[in-house]
Formats: C-alpha cells, structure tokens, sequence
C-alpha cells in the first residue's frame, strides 16, 4: 500500500484499507477457489460482483421478463455478540442490497446454526437471533418464508446467521452498482450517520475472541426497521421516477466501501467531502465518518438536474439526503475533511488491490465405518425427537409470512411458494444446510447441499432457476480447516452444476473460529425455482393413497452425515448421490404435478422416519415396509416420497432416471406403522407431534 501510494498513509486511509482489504470485503483466502461455480445462464442477468444477482423469469406469452434479485448476506460475529441487533441489522443489509438493484423485496430466508440445544447459551443465542430477525423482517413489511435451523457442537463458541433476499423488477427499473458518468452528484439518503458499527468488516476477518461479547459491542451496527420501510418506499419513488444511475448499500466499510465501489466498477473517480454527510452524533472524524457502518443509508449517483427532486423524496419519507460529492473521471477516490484531504487513492486499487492468499491445505480424511446397534424404537424417538429434525413452528410463527399477499405455500414445508403474479407463475424458494452432512464428507455433504435444494424445489412441481450461496469457515490461515473449506466450495459448486444451477450471488465468511474451535464448514444454499401458477401439493398425507418412494440410488443403506449417528454415535461412509440430478430433479417437479399426487415430501435431514412423521396427521398415516432398521434413517438426498391414486404412471415417469420403490399405502387413522426387517413400530399422531415438539416445549 505505501509503495503503491508513495508515501505513508493517512490515518484514515490506514483504517479503510484495512477493511477493504479484510477477509470479510476482499475475499482475500477464498476468491481463488470462487471460479468452481458455473454462474452463467440463458437467464442470468446480473451474475455475482454486484449487490445481487438477477436473474429473469421467462414470460410465457412473449411479454416483457419478470426479474428476480437475490442476496444471501452473514451476520455472525455480530449475532455472536448482539443476538438481536446482530441478527436484524443482517437483515436490513441484505434488503438494501436488493434495494441497490432496482428491486422490491418480497420475501426473506433464514439460515441459522448453534451449539448444542441442550445449553443455555446456545439458547440464549437462538431466542435473540429469532427475535432480531421477526422485529426487523416484520417491521419492513417483508415476510420470512423459508430457511433452517441446526444444532451441533462446533458451533457452540461460534453461531452462523446466514440471511437471504428475493426481490422482484424488471428491465426498465434495473440499477447496478456501476457508476455511470463523471460529473454526476454522489447523494447519501437515509439515517444519519453514528459511531456504531465501526470497524465491523475487520471484526467480522477476526477469530472471535473469548470476551467479544463486551469487547467487540462497539462493532456492531444497531437497526431502525422503521427507517428501513421509510428507505424501501423512498427507493421505490426514485426508480418510478427514473432519477437513479447506480446505486449501492452502505453495508461493509460503510461509506468509504460502499462509494469507492461504486465508481471503481465504472472505472471512474470521486471527490467526496465528508463533512457534508448528515450526521447522528457531534465531533465525528473524518475516519469515522468514512467507516462507520450506520444502518438505513444508500448513497445514490444523480444526474446533477434530479438532485432536488431526489431530496423532495427523501424528505417527504423523513429521510434525510445530502450531497456529498460527484464522481470524477481520474480513477481517483479523493475525500477531504472540513477541506482537509483524508484520502487520494486509486479506486480500484481500493477495491481489487488487496493480494490473494495463497493458503496450504490438507484433504479431509474419509469416515471409516463404525455403526452402532440400536432397536427401530429408540432410534425413532431419538432421531424425530432431536432438535435438528423437531418443529421449527416456534421459530417460523414468529415471522409474518403472509404480508404482501404472496405466500401460497407457507414455512414448514419442503420449499415455499410465492405468486409472482407479474409473471403469472410460482416462484419456489428452499434455504439451507445440513453440517452433520458437511462435517462428516465437506465435498460429499456440501454436493448434497445442491441436490437437497433442488429437490425441495421440485417437490414442490417447481424447476430450480438459480441460487445464492453463504460459503462460511473457520480460521483459513489452518490447513485442515482450509482443506475442509476448499472442499465445501468444490462440492457445491459440482452439486449446483449437476442440476444445473447458476450460482449469481453470494457471500464468504471465514474466520468463523473461537476458543472452542472452528465450526463445520458450512455451505448454505438458498435456491429458487418456477412453475406455473399457484399451487402445490401438500407435504401431509391425504389417507387415500398408495405410498412410493422416488430417486435415490440403488446402493445400500450409509449413514454418514446423518442424525441417527449424530445421535447414537459411530461414523460412515457417507450415502452416494445420483448420477442423472437433472433429469432425477425435472421428474419429481413433473410427477409432484400429476392430478393423481395427492402428496409429497423430500427425505433429507434424520431419513424415511422423519420424513413419514411429519407427514402423518390426526387424520391420515401410513402402513410403510422397508427393508430394514437402517434404511429408515438413511439421508440419501434426491429421494421424495409420494402418495399417489396412479403408482404405475409415477413408476413410469421415472422409468430409467431412478429407483421406485412401493412402501405402502396411506391409512385413515392417522397411525404411522413401519416394518423394518425384523423390527417394527407404531406410533399415533399425538405421539409425533409430542417428540417433534422439543424445541417449543423447552422454549
């Protein structure tokens, strides 16, 4: 940096390089592995580098394309320290970033992971993220309608909240974050501008330490949904009227990153003046000005004749606006302080100057085979009562799902489904991961990851369209840990491709360490697909069916990754996926559409005994045969289950793409009966609903 500047930095230069050039902002350890992902498509718009990607929803009568943004953003060390302002401050960032895009945001997703549910302190730590996400997602008027929630022992010093965004526009209202004209104004709109959150990009490339819950507060930005509506209709108002031509979030480095950003893209310059950003507290610095991380801020570029009327709008949203300088075509950031420079450095150098990391790594070991005994009881109540696999209901009744009148599908499902009626179509969206999976086999599990996606997708008789990804690790500068981290984006990016899913956004977060150890490499995938109309079938049993299970291999039974093991203890190879994932997925969408399906469900997290127990009810279980104790629990991924008045046409439908395999027929009194073997149990709907109630009986 000195050399490239010739000269010793100022002190404010000295502290944006440092977030710039963090891990969080710079990518610096995991943008050589990033090129494993296809992220081109016939209907890809906007690929990653952006805010968002964008991604067009083809109209079926030749009218103009419907566009879908989508973000995926990390909020972990500060949900570590602040559950709740840590949590809704990641989802206010992520809206904004779809914001920048021209965008409306129309639904959130949420990924989250803790240590063991036993312990008080990973409850603590749930209940606040929880709570932080509904207070924001349900003040802004955005509902949450898909996601995941984990449990395991890696993440105890160390959770992970990983938020996503889906937004809808179109060509007319697209914006980027690509400045596009020297001499246009630099507008700051929103909240004004406070000492909180300073330093949060280094605070997020940093092992957590053991007192950064008192230490590290100050990092931690703090939220005003309220403002954030007020910003959303205001961004909406700008666009109607066409006075925006680029535009970007002020999220990580704050000002300083948000703007330098934006006119390096458009390979130009800017001069800044820092005083003039309107300000929350008095006597702030030119640095701090320049770092903090305030929320509810968007700088916008203006043509110099809209800049009053983009100030009309902002005050009549009581927002504030200021014009705090223009873009330049020199190629050089340059802010000044009260006059007196604070920076003048080469924009992209700012922003693609930091150097790589060039990290030694070691191969995960595979799991060698070590299986426990156990009897089909104990292992169902053990695995359909766990955490991992119980009712989510206490966290997604917290969440107003139904605002904006889009939701036909709700949470709780295999994915949900919104109505983008601008499209006349259904718009599925599926969240997560599984770290058991990622733990046990980090490219296996994070290949699994993009089939278990897909899968709820088309289980819902949707066809995946695109995905975002949150890649998080630990402490990369370890070669085990970087190994495992190397092999997660490996295996992802082979699971997306496999079913052929752009990836067109994402986000990295390492340093995911503390001084209880790193947690499981963990790659959350949030995907989205289409279909026509509204509807889809349900994951609960109708009773009047005959009961099939689709996909899957023919290979025996391994439990690798899975909740049995997690549970009892042992280790396993992990389960073998799919050759053909496309076709295997375009199937199960093509056959969850039949007008015989009267259900489906997809087998993933804890196997066939979950996915039956949850989809028994008071009114309608199943008399199931399988061919034993084990293959009950096994979580091979691209397996659904399928109640259906026609077995041959399903058996048809996947005729040389997969196995179909009868387990029985669906009953009236909603009893859920397995034979597995020599084994055998039966339960009643009272007593699932009683296991799989952990979570809210303890909350």
């Amino acid at each position: 940096m000195t050399e490239h500047l010739g000269r010793e930095p100022t002190q404010a230069e000295t502290a944006l390089f440092e977030n710039l050039w963090s891990e969080h902002c710079a990518y610096r350890s995991s943008r050589p592995l990033l090129g494993a992902f296809e992220t081109d498509g016939e209907n890809v718009i906007v690929p990653p580098g952006d805010d968002a990607g964008v991604v067009a929803i083809p109209s079926s009568d030749g009218s103009e394309d419907t566009y879908i943004a989508m973000g995926i953003e990390s909020h972990n060390h500060p949900s570590y320290v602040d559950p709740f302002d840590g949590a809704a401050t990641g989802v206010g960032g992520i809206v904004r970033d779809i914001l920048s895009m021209g965008a409306y945001p129309i639904a959130l997703t949420d990924s989250l992971y803790f240590g063991p549910f036993e312990d008080e302190h990973p409850r603590y730590l749930f209940e606040g993220v929880v709570e932080g996400i509904s207070h924001y997602g349900n003040s802004i008027g955005v509902p949450t309608v898909a996601g995941s929630v984990a449990f395991h022992d890696e993440y105890e010093g160390n959770p992970l909240v990983n938020v996503a965004c889906v937004g809808v526009t179109d060509a007319d209202r697209l914006v980027t974050a690509e400045a596009q004209q020297a001499g246009n104004k630099l507008v700051l709109v929103g909240r004004e501008t406070g000492r909180d959150g300073m330093g949060g990009a280094s605070f997020a490339s940093e092992d957590l330490a053991e007192d950064a819950e008192t230490e590290d507060r100050p990092a931690v930005q703090v939220g005003d949904p309220y403002s954030e509506k007020l910003l959303i209709e205001c961004n909406e108002q700008l666009l109607d009227e066409d006075l925006v031509e680029s535009a970007r979030d002020l999220g990580a480095a704050g000002l300083g990153g948000a703007s330098s950003e934006l006119v390096a893209k458009g390979n130009l310059g800017a001069e800044i003046e820092l005083s003039k950003v309107h300000q929350r507290e008095p006597g702030m610095n030119g640095t701090e000005i320049l770092l903090s991380e305030s929320q509810e801020r968007m700088v916008y570029e203006i043509e110099p004749e809209n800049v009053d009327r983009v100030g009309e709008i902002a005050e009549r949203y009581d927002l504030q606006a200021s014009v705090i300088g223009e873009t330049t075509d020199d190629g050089i950031y340059h802010c000044t302080f009260e006059g007196e420079t604070v920076v003048e450095a080469d924009a992209e150098f700012l922003g693609e100057g930091a150097p790589m990391n060039d990290l030694e790594y070691v191969q995960p070991d595979q799991p060698e085979c070590d299986l426990p005994e156990f009897d089909l009881e104990t292992a169902f109540e053990a695995v359909v009562g766990s955490p991992n696999t119980a009712s989510k209901r206490w966290v997604y009744r917290q969440y107003d799902h139904e605002v904006q009148v889009r939701t036909a599908t709700p949470p709780g499902d295999d994915a949900a489904l919104l109505a983008i009626r601008e499209a006349e179509q259904g718009l599925a969206i599926s969240a997560g991961a599984d770290p058991n999976w990622t733990s046990a086999a980090p490219y296996e599990g994070a290949r699994a990851v993009g089939l278990e996606n897909a899968t709820n997708i088309a289980a819902k008789g949707a066809t995946p369209l695109a995905a975002v990804d949150c890649l998080n690790g630990g402490n990369p500068e370890k070669p085990d840990v970087y190994g495992n981290f190397k092999a997660i984006v490996d295996g992802l990016a082979d699971g997306c491709r496999d079913v052929d899913v752009p990836v067109i956004g994402g986000n990295v977060s390492l340093y995911n360490d503390s001084v209880e150890g790193p947690i499981p490499p963990t790659p959350t995938l949030t995907m989205i697909g289409t279909k026509d109309g509204y509807d889809a079938p349900s994951m609960t049993l109708s009773g009047e069916g005959t009961v099939v299970l689709v996909g899957g291999t023919d290979d025996e039974p391994a439990l690798g990754g899975s909740e049995l093991l997690a549970r009892l203890g042992g280790s396993d190879r992990f389960p073998a996926l799919p050759e053909s994932s496309g076709e295997l997925i375009e199937t199960i969408a093509a056959v969850a559409d039949f007008e015989s399906t009267l259900a489906t469900h997809d087998v993933s997290h804890g196997g066939l005994a979950v996915t039956l127990a949850e989809m028994v009810t008071h009114d309608a279980g199943a008399d199931v045969t399988v061919e034993s104790p084990l293959a009950a629990f096994d979580e091979q991924p691209g397996q659904v289950v399928v109640e259906t008045t026609d077995p041959v046409a399903v058996r048809d439908a996947f005729d040389g793409i997969a196995p179909v395999r009868k387990l029985g027929e669906a009953t009236a009194d909603g009893t859920l009966s397995i034979e597995a073997g020599d084994a055998s149990l039966a339960v009643d709907a009272t007593e699932v609903s009683e296991l799989r109630a952990v979570i809210e009986d303890e909350l």
